[in-house]
């Protein structure tokens, strides 16, 4: 047995609001433990009111269209479908202090469960630049088993002396299923300030598999509008995988950032925060991955292993820290590959465009605690300019504290690149693997007030550059001679 929108009231015209229908229907879905199924000729208009449907069962949206109008909402931060479980999150009060790599947190929990900790006196991620700020509460999430193991693969990465909040969100063991459905947003016409759309699929329950779904965007301004936080925004959950969606990505728009300038302002398609164990595998942006109207379409805060498989985006993005990424049978487009975090991050028979193959977010510190290796790939550059097409970006003046030591990838391996730079420009200068970085680091007097560890290890193989012309490791010489070539 299943549940129909129309049972519940929908109209499914495109003109009726028929959020109040969708809402009921799947209240009763989740009471009565009933999967919903969407009638495949129906166009549901969702209108702007301050409500959201809670989504408990397995959910068929087949050919179904959805309009979700944001032209006047009464809550820009009200999602449309919020995934959750059926178990409630349990606050842990007995624990007052973790360690880095930890391996029990010494309580017993109910579920097996996705454990968020938070200390609000410790700040990390403190960003420079044009959006610079005072930094992020320090913020981790790792699996606890229910006899208090942590999972291996999700290791607790900072120390906690004080903990203030800790908080477990069971593991779900059965799976949930959304499948199908095309969903439009009419873009909001607000005015342009870092104060999100979050009118959205918010998925806050693991083990959920989000099958087939087509998003698009219409409506948006020539001028400016607010930013979105990802259509499909993932949270406090792990294992959940997006498979075989088409999306749209957003318009970028201008702001004036913290320091007073106009900076672009980051739109998304596919967010994720507090979460682990993330595969999108078989998906693709609609619009042109590398036409720089369009910002790009994943962001991320606080992940762990992070699977791109088979997809064709504008852009990853990892903001305040990633852990083992994989980016695989992939192609980036301009916004590429940007990261900051810890442990391996493998990208392997993936095509990017873009100004550098990978980019360390130099806003954070251009940070990599670990090893990054680089398999038969293609790189087309699209900047080439005196410095040359860079593979690996950094840049750190080692004058800005971030809340934490900042350090180069300790071992880069690079085995089977191919660079597509034979039109280059005047004055090119071939390739480098790694970008300049320090722009103060111009004799050894030169001491860092932050210092930055540099790699330990290159190891450079099947290389090809299309223009003939030979690569160099770096343009900063004092900084390459200080590095093992493998």
């Amino acid at each position: 047995m299943v549940i129909s929108y129309h049972d519940y009231g929908a109209i499914g015209d495109g003109v009726a609001d028929d959020f109040d229908a969708i809402i009921r229907t799947h209240a009763a879905a989740n009471q009565q433990n009933l999967p919903v199924k969407a009638d495949p000729n129906a166009t549901y208009y969702i209108g702007g009111g301050d409500k959201t449907a809670l989504v408990q069962t397995s959910t068929d949206w087949g050919t179904a269209k959805f309009i979700i109008d944001d032209t006047k909402t009464e809550n820009r931060q009200s999602r449309v479908f919020q995934v959750i479980s059926n178990h409630e999150p349990e606050v842990i009060t007995n624990i007052k202090s973790l360690k880095k790599n930890q391996d029990n947190i010494g309580t017993s929990l109910q579920h097996d469960s996705v454990v968020v900790a938070i200390d609000n006196t410790t700040m990390r991620f403190i960003r420079e630049g044009l959006n610079q700020d005072t930094g992020t509460q320090q913020t981790d999430v790792f699996i606890v088993s229910k006899d208090g193991q942590v999972d291996s693969k999700t290791p607790i990465l900072w120390d906690y002396t004080n903990i203030t909040s800790l908080t477990a969100y069971p593991i779900d063991a059965e799976p949930l299923t959304l499948k199908g459905g095309h969903f439009t947003t009419i873009a909001n016409q607000e005015t342009p300030e870092y104060k999100y759309f979050s009118r959205n699929i918010e998925i806050k329950r693991s083990n959920v598999v989000v099958d087939g779904l087509v998003y698009t965007i219409t409506g948006e301004p020539e001028a400016n509008s607010a930013p979105y936080d990802g259509f499909i925004s993932i949270r406090e959950c792990a294992g959940v995988t997006v498979i075989n969606c088409k999306l749209t990505a957003h318009k970028t728009f201008t702001t004036i950032g913290r320091a007073g300038l106009p900076v672009d302002m980051g739109s998304y398609g596919l967010s994720a925060h507090c979460a682990v164990n993330l595969l999108y595998k078989n998906c693709v942006q609609l619009n042109d991955i590398n036409n720089v109207a369009y910002w790009g379409l994943f962001g991320s805060n606080f992940t762990k292993n992070v699977t791109f498989d088979t997809v064709s985006f504008s852009r990853f993005d990892a903001h305040m820290g990633t852990t083992n990424p994989v980016i695989i049978n992939s192609e980036i487009g301009h916004m590429g590959i940007k990261l900051i975090g810890r442990g391996s991050c493998l990208i392997e028979n993936t095509k990017v465009t873009g100004r550098q193959f990978v980019d360390l977010r130099p806003d954070y510190g251009s940070t990599w605690e670990g090893d990054i290796a680089i398999r038969s790939c293609e790189f087309t550059p699209t900047k080439m300019e005196a410095e040359g097409a860079v593979v690996i970006s950094a840049e750190y003046s080692g004058l800005h504290d971030f809340g934490y030591p900042c350090f180069m990838p300790s071992q880069i391996v690079i085995d089977g690149l191919i660079i597509n730079d034979d039109q280059p420009v005047e004055n090119y200068n071939g390739l480098r693997i790694l970008s300049a970085i320090h722009p103060n680091y111009q004799d050894e007097n030169f001491k860092e007030k932050y210092p930055y560890t540099l790699p330990k290890m290159i190891e450079v193989k099947n290389l090809t550059a299309k223009s003939g012309m030979d690569w160099a490791l770096s343009d900063n010489l004092l900084i390459a001679n200080k590095i093992t070539k493998g």
